[in-house]
């Protein structure tokens, strides 16, 4: 008798989304507003970082005019606040998000997926909550 050919594909290395248990129907749909999300907020990014390096380093002569009083001018209107704080708030949750999915598809063990997370979701506690406060407390007038 001749053994069963196993192709070499299907042997030792599962693919890196390979379920490791059965998903319930909740995560699935977390896993699909994710990506959802990551569609959205990259098209609304692509306009908001495009806008912002057009207005910084090309229009009314660009790099060289950025100083204090640009930035206190600038961040003096609220709708360059919104601007800013869309920016923040979507490229850091993006990136965040794309960050999630590479931990979940790579850390073998629960203990480091979970720590890995845990720091995750500190930095970007720290990051989004700093720089939203810089964007609100801006004081022009500080000499």
């Amino acid at each position: 008798m001749t053994a069963a050919y196993d192709p070499p594909a299907t042997r030792g290395i599962e693919a890196p989304r390979a379920p490791r248990r059965k998903l319930g129907g909740r995560r699935s749909n977390m896993e699909m507003y994710s990506w959802l999300f990551m569609r959205l907020s990259g098209i609304v990014l692509v306009v908001l970082v495009l806008g912002h390096l057009l207005i910084m380093n090309v229009l009314d002569g660009g790099v060289h005019r950025i100083n204090w009083g640009f930035v206190a001018g600038r961040w003096a209107s609220p709708f360059w606040q919104v601007w800013d704080l869309l920016m923040l708030w979507l490229a850091e949750l993006h990136g965040a998000n794309g960050l999630r999915t590479v931990i979940n598809d790579y850390a073998r063990k629960d203990g480091t997926r979970f720590w890995l997370l845990m720091l995750l979701a500190a930095s970007v506690l720290l990051t989004v909550g700093l720089g939203t406060l810089v964007i609100f407390t801006f004081d022009p007038t500080i000499s």
